[in-house]
């Protein structure tokens, strides 16, 4: 492991009593999941070597590590993102110690703009594919113990954990979306212009993380599970001016469907496991 790697994972085996079978890495506004977590230890960012504080509103900043539906998890209230001046290894860094700690199965959740002109604020969508336009890569360097110079991303987004959340979408009566989820650096928004281009390349909607990790992921053959929650139509799509404020604030009106959706997905992981 690299350095900063093995000094985390060492740092939280101090702090962890079960090793947790699922990381989840919980976006924009997301983050009260990890709040119905049991049994559970919390960590603050800070706290933990090469980790950095969680700057941006609607992201607390900490590893919540314990039992949800059954299934040893530990979540991440928040993420690190390449606009606030970080490499793309530190982005990559949470998801590398958590995997190292011995989670082998992923679920990244993110806010996302709608590109998709059928979306409307509010709705989940099954990311189903991406499109890295963030400029930067977590494996450009040293390969790491672990990893694999030249990971095949064309199933980047598992199948069968796909097959297995539309199930309990299906089984819940909530609306999933699908579609393709482009990462860009930002943290400007994107201009109305630049929203007609990524409609013609494929795009469904628009963020600025969740690459990075499941490049890392895939990198280490751990299937990985995406959902975006779209906040707001793009630029250009709408009358609205686009706001952080009003990214949080539909993280907050969905987050009782978005918890229903993951304690599903948990609940048919934690069946298949057992």
């Amino acid at each position: 492991m690299q350095l900063p790697v093995a000094a985390a994972v060492a740092a939280l085996r101090t702090r962890v009593t079960r090793v947790p079978d699922v990381a989840i890495i919980l976006g924009s506004g997301l983050g009260a999941l990890a709040d119905e977590i049991g049994d559970a230890a919390a960590i603050r960012f800070g706290d933990i070597p090469g980790f950095p504080p969680a700057a941006v509103a609607g992201h607390a900043g900490r590893l919540v590590i314990g039992e949800l539906e059954g299934v040893a998890c530990v979540a991440a209230q928040g993420r690190f993102h390449m606009y606030e001046g970080h490499d793309a290894a530190t982005v990559a860094l949470p998801v590398r110690a958590l995997l190292e700690l011995g989670a082998r199965t992923l679920i990244v959740t993110n806010a996302a703009g709608g590109i998709n002109r059928t979306f409307t604020a509010g709705d989940l969508m099954l990311i189903e594919d991406h499109i890295n336009l963030m400029g930067r890569n977590p494996l450009t360097g040293p390969v790491l113990e672990g990893e694999t110079r030249f990971p095949d991303m064309s199933d980047a987004y598992d199948a069968r954990l796909r097959q297995l959340a539309e199930r309990v979408a299906g089984e819940q009566s909530l609306q999933l979306m699908h579609g393709v989820y482009a990462a860009v650096l930002g943290p400007s928004y994107e201009t109305p212009a630049e929203i007609r281009m990524l409609e013609r390349l494929g795009a469904d909607a628009i963020g600025m993380s969740t690459v990075p990790e499941v490049i890392v992921a895939r990198a280490r053959a751990v299937p990985v599970l995406g959902i975006s929650l779209i906040t707001n139509l793009a630029a250009g799509l709408s009358s609205n001016p686009l706001s952080h404020e009003e990214v949080v604030a539909a993280g907050a009106e969905a987050s009782e469907r978005f918890a229903r959706l993951i304690r599903g997905v948990l609940r048919e992981i934690g069946h298949d496991e057992a």
